[in-house]
């Protein structure tokens, strides 16, 4: 047993010294110490040695075992930092440079937009009310002048939940609920997204952000409108702006208009945003039609007011010079890290 002990030892040590990598070291270790190797050989052949002779031996062993596991051990050290120093000899990579430069987290450009343009209506006398993205057909339509089977649904190509409930296409939703539950003078902004089952675009998306703002009183009239949108257009971009009214029809205004913007990403020369034309839809407005008023029971005979929508995305898209409406939803960091506060 104990000429065995010696040849293992000797054979160990002579296939230590032709061990270079850690992986070959690896081998060594299962070839001795494995399972299947010499030394569990040796443990086995204990019942064969003499009952007084077997404590000798059995310290033999565990002798052999340490001075293996030790050997393996020192080496493994050893061959671990030479590799590990080697491999930074041969990476391009200069370990003593600064670490990279840590982003400080920041709002979505949407959201910085959303507090600047809640903050500008305010200060101009209007409070916030928000309104639910899951709707009834009653809020979103009917009580806003969309009769049932009116041709002006077509204009909202809708998401339905079921026959009568729906993904919201506009904040107009809020007005009647603002009705039902204040009394004039109302004077209300209502932000949030909307949904419609539109193709997706450099322009357009099938959900986006509006702000939806309302004012009722006594003798509030067209002239109140276009003073108001130009003061908070004038106080968002922080410039005079070049607006363009033009008639249009919306079933819950009368008279409705949209209201352009001169395109600020190519400066009126026309571009992808704004189809070439060098003007930017950014809002549906008008006088609320009475109809919506008398469904919110008020009278319209005593009062009038004004609603307009406007579409927070394109905002965005003319203060910041973005041409593609899809960056906003595409969590592309390398897009979102650029924009700082308005």
């Amino acid at each position: 047993m104990q000429q065995s002990i010696n040849e293992i030892r000797q054979q160990f040590i002579q296939d230590l010294e032709q061990v270079h990598t850690s992986s070959e070291l690896e081998l060594v270790k299962v070839k001795f110490l494995g399972k299947k190797g010499p030394l569990q050989n040796l443990m086995k052949g204990l019942k064969d040695v003499e009952p007084d002779q077997r404590p000798v031996v059995g310290k033999f062993i565990n002798d052999l075992k340490e001075f293996m596991t030790a050997s393996c051990e020192q080496l493994e050290s050893k061959l671990i930092a030479e590799e590990e120093q080697q491999q930074l000899s041969h990476e391009a990579l200069d370990v003593t440079l600064p670490g990279r430069q840590q982003f400080v987290g920041r709002k979505h450009p949407l959201t910085q937009a959303m507090d600047q343009i809640i903050h500008i209506l305010a200060g101009m006398g209007f409070s916030v009310q928000y309104g639910p993205d899951i709707d009834t057909d009653y809020y979103n339509f009917e009580v806003l002048n969309f009769p049932p089977e009116h041709p002006a649904r077509d204009m909202q190509d809708t998401f339905y939940v079921s026959p009568h409930v729906l993904l919201r296409t506009h904040t107009s939703n809020i007005q009647a609920r603002a009705m039902e539950v204040n009394k004039p003078p109302i004077r209300i902004i209502a932000p949030g997204k909307v949904y419609r089952n539109e193709t997706i675009t450099a322009r357009s998306h099938v959900f986006f952000h509006q702000v939806e703002a309302v004012y009722i009183d006594k003798q509030v009239s067209f002239a109140d409108l276009l003073a108001t949108m130009d003061e908070f257009l004038k106080k968002l971009f922080k410039q005079s702006i070049e607006t363009r009214y033009r008639p249009s029809y919306f079933p819950f205004v009368e008279p409705g208009m949209e209201v352009d913007i001169s395109c600020l990403v190519c400066n009126g020369k026309g571009c992808q945003l704004c189809k070439h034309s060098g003007w930017v839809e950014v809002a549906g407005a008008g006088m609320i039609h009475p109809e919506v008023l008398r469904n919110g029971g008020i009278d319209p005979e005593q009062y009038s007011g004004f609603a307009w929508g406007m579409g927070l995305e394109r905002l965005v898209m003319m203060l910041r010079g973005i041409s593609d409406i899809r960056l906003f939803t595409e969590n592309d960091l390398r897009f979102l890290k650029q924009f700082t506060a308005l």
